[in-house]
């Protein structure tokens, strides 16, 4: 079963667990928007992607003893997809091995980390505010799809823009709906 719960601040690295102990229920999820299930079938996953009509997709793997220009350059990669951002499109990943973290910004701007692992599929609605790293163990194959041509714009809300943006918008407006 997916773990879910708030994330608990301290000084470990971005990859160690933050569990505060408080579990988030997966219902409290959906209520943000965000889509989990537990899928462990490619047909199933095939399935689901034409019922959300996802037109293209492709594959990542984040692996410290593979990725090019090593751990350091993989280190440098996670900083980057753990800058709290947004996107103008669903996010869509299909976990086929290793283990990661995303986390979400909820009605109270804290941070719940949802665990993933292998057969989890988990969808974060376009304008969510959200960030991504791995575990410890530094490694997780996915399958990301896309409605159309993939594309990878992060709304970085350092930089101010995000709140003004009509996708973040429509999100606020339909929690409140």
């Amino acid at each position: 079963m997916v773990k879910i719960y708030y994330y608990k601040e301290d000084d470990s690295p971005m990859t160690a667990p933050h569990d505060s102990g408080e579990p988030v229920a997966a219902e409290e999820l959906e209520k943000l928007g965000v889509f989990y299930k537990y899928i462990d079938s490619q047909a199933s996953v095939d399935n689901l992607a034409t019922e959300r009509q996802y037109k293209n997709r492709d594959y990542i793997t984040l692996d410290g003893a593979t990725f090019p220009g090593g751990e350091e350059a993989l280190n440098a990669k996670l900083d980057v997809f753990f800058n709290e951002h947004i996107h103008e499109d669903e996010e869509i990943r299909y976990i086929i091995d290793g283990t990661g973290y995303f986390d979400v910004r909820d009605n109270n701007d804290r941070w719940v980390r949802t665990l993933v692992e292998k057969y989890d599929l988990l969808i974060l609605p376009a304008g969510i505010y959200h960030r991504f790293t791995l575990t410890d163990d530094k490694f997780v194959k996915a399958l990301r799809l896309f409605k159309d041509e993939p594309k990878w714009v992060a709304l970085n809300r350092i930089d101010g823009n995000t709140e003004s943006n009509e996708f973040r918008k429509e999100y606020f407006a339909s929690l409140s709906s």
